[in-house]
């Protein structure tokens, strides 16, 4: 399914907030006999702060109630021992947020709670769906503005009107959902895992002594000590009870189409999909973007973090020497403090510093994973100039960024997608670079050692496996009368 692409937005390359895709949120969900759940689940956001940095929260039921706490901010801002203290029980739901349907407010942050009867229901929610326009028209104006609050009214409806447990309640109105949605859900007794039948984004189970583990990614499980066991199939919901647990398939059809930016830039590289290392993959990127783009130079230069795997497996193919050329200042979280406008225009130095003892003279190999928008690149490629680089040549672990993502990701709008209307040459004298050349999409989809048909490429290829939208839907429901 393609489109013409609309001429892209200039002014979007001057603004620094447009400077990445935001990250898919992350999910987590604990159950156990004897276990503080509420604090496992700090810990397991902790993990995963990166999927989300605009808001988090914990649902936790001691078995008779469920206690809701979210706010926005980082993890460590929005809970600390006390807060954690009055959150008593053995059942908990987490969430770290990146708005991608509806803004960045209290009311759209997660776990979204509702009660029912003497019970109640907290969900999380990773992905986008795809047909929020229609449950909203059905399920009537809300409070918060998110596809993810449609799906917890849908469900809560489904078990007060039908007086239905949350399994069939489910069970009825998840093939009613299109997109993407990765779920944690959790009654006063049940925790529930849920993947879409296409398997947009990642869901991994583990055990941690007598305890059942749920989580975006296995580095959460790793931080709790937690053994990892599988990851949940597309389609699939596993449940868990004291009782034990037990899978099922609600959905008539099913696929695999993991979204592809996830072994690009979402994951931590310490996580496993798919069987691999992201690491190790993303290494092997770099190896082959080193095959398919030779060059002449003096160094290679990672941009830190997500681009140091492929910078190292580009090193050890073309030869050119490993070396850190610029710093990354770890202590730069979300801000809610707005910088003078002569401090937007260079934001990206908040976050990184070129060394010129190291870039100074050389003809530099800057290895990044992915472009998007293109304003912190052009920032990146500006300081390296300043810092006295003799020349840059800019190699992209994945290939042009042409598309938007209805699945997760926030490029809804393609006019601010910086290769969507530019050639590969244009590319390179926008950014004001000596060469450019990006992975192309066969070879990014073998470094996965993965079968291509595995994955979601829609960004990339124009190539989308479900309907789509007509109008970028972050703000729908915001906007909708």
């Amino acid at each position: 399914m393609n489109c013409e692409p609309p001429p892209v937005n200039e002014h979007a390359l001057d603004d620094p907030s447009l400077e990445r895709p935001g990250e898919a949120c992350g999910v987590f969900g604990i159950m156990g006999p004897d276990i503080d759940a509420a604090r496992m689940a700090y810990f397991g956001l902790f993990a995963l702060q990166h999927r989300g940095q605009e808001s988090a929260g914990i649902a936790v039921s001691n078995g008779t109630d469920i206690t809701v706490y979210k706010d926005l901010g980082l993890v460590a801002q929005v809970f600390d021992e006390s807060i954690l203290a009055g959150l008593a029980g053995n059942l908990a739901v987490g969430h770290t947020r990146y708005s991608t349907t509806g803004s960045n407010k209290w009311e759209n942050s997660q776990p979204v709670f509702r009660h029912i009867g003497h019970n109640g229901i907290a969900l999380a929610h990773n992905g986008n769906l795809t047909n929020t326009s229609e449950l909203a028209e059905e399920l009537g104006p809300l409070a918060a503005t998110t596809d993810s609050e449609l799906m917890t009214e849908a469900i809560a409806r489904e078990m007060g009107d039908a007086e239905r447990t949350l399994e069939e309640a489910l069970t009825t109105v998840l093939p009613q959902f299109e997109g993407a949605f990765t779920l944690t859900v959790m009654d006063q007794a049940t925790l529930i895992g849920i993947r879409d039948p296409r398997g947009f984004r990642p869901l991994c189970l583990g055990t941690l002594d007598d305890n059942w583990v749920l989580a975006s990614e296995t580095a959460a499980l790793d931080i709790l000590g937690a053994t990892f066991v599988r990851e949940i199939a597309p389609g699939e919901m596993i449940l868990i009870t004291d009782q034990g647990i037990h899978s099922r398939f609600p959905f008539n059809d099913t696929g695999h189409q993991l979204c592809i930016f996830e072994f690009v830039y979402f994951a931590r590289p310490d996580s496993i999909l798919l069987g691999n290392t992201v690491h190790s993959t993303r290494q092997e990127m770099g190896r082959l973007l080193a095959r398919q783009a030779p060059v002449e130079a003096d160094i290679t230069v990672p941009v830190p973090e997500s681009g140091i795997p492929a910078a190292q497996g580009f090193a050890e193919v073309s030869g050119i020497p490993y070396t850190d050329g610029l710093v990354k200042n770890r202590y730069v979280g979300r801000t809610f403090i707005q910088p003078a406008q002569a401090m937007r225009e260079r934001g990206v130095r908040m976050k990184l510093n070129a060394m010129a003892g190291i870039v100074g003279g050389q003809r530099v190999v800057l290895v990044d994973d992915s472009i998007v928008r293109g304003s912190t690149t052009r920032q990146l490629v500006a300081m390296m100039r300043e810092a006295g680089a003799a020349e840059i040549h800019l190699r992209i672990s994945s290939p042009p960024y042409r598309w938007p993502c209805y699945y997760g990701m926030d490029t809804g709008d393609r006019s601010t997608l910086l290769a969507a209307d530019h050639t590969i040459d244009e590319i390179a004298e926008i950014l004001g670079v000596d060469s450019i050349a990006y992975l192309e999409l066969d070879a990014l989809l073998r470094a996965t050692g993965t079968p291509t048909d595995a994955f979601c490429t829609a960004c990339l290829s124009g190539n989308y496996p479900t309907s789509i939208p007509d109008v970028d839907g972050k703000f729908l429901l915001e906007t909708s009368p």
